[in-house]
């Protein structure tokens, strides 16, 4: 994921379980890092759920080897579908 250009404090509540479970993960400088990171994800997952959502209403349904090549790319598996190199 590439990072934002700019910053901005943010106060936010989080499960106090949560947050200590990742500041110890992650030590002491990098927890708005992590949690800029997780951020990042989700938004990228939305995004992808709103897309996929938009292709299944304007098309066929995808074939069982479609997802898997798609979950390949979202793993960063480069190996075709069935284990063959790329």
């Amino acid at each position: 994921m590439g990072t934002m250009s700019s910053s901005k404090k943010y106060s936010i509540s989080l499960p106090e379980e949560l947050a200590e479970a990742a500041r110890a993960h992650v030590g002491p400088g990098g927890f708005s890092s992590y949690v800029a990171e997780a951020l990042e994800q989700r938004v990228a997952m939305d995004k992808l759920r709103e897309i996929a959502a938009d292709f299944a209403t304007d098309n066929d349904e995808l074939t069982r080897e479609e997802v898997e090549a798609a979950r390949a790319l979202l793993r960063h598996d480069h190996r075709q579908v069935g284990g063959a190199a790329a």
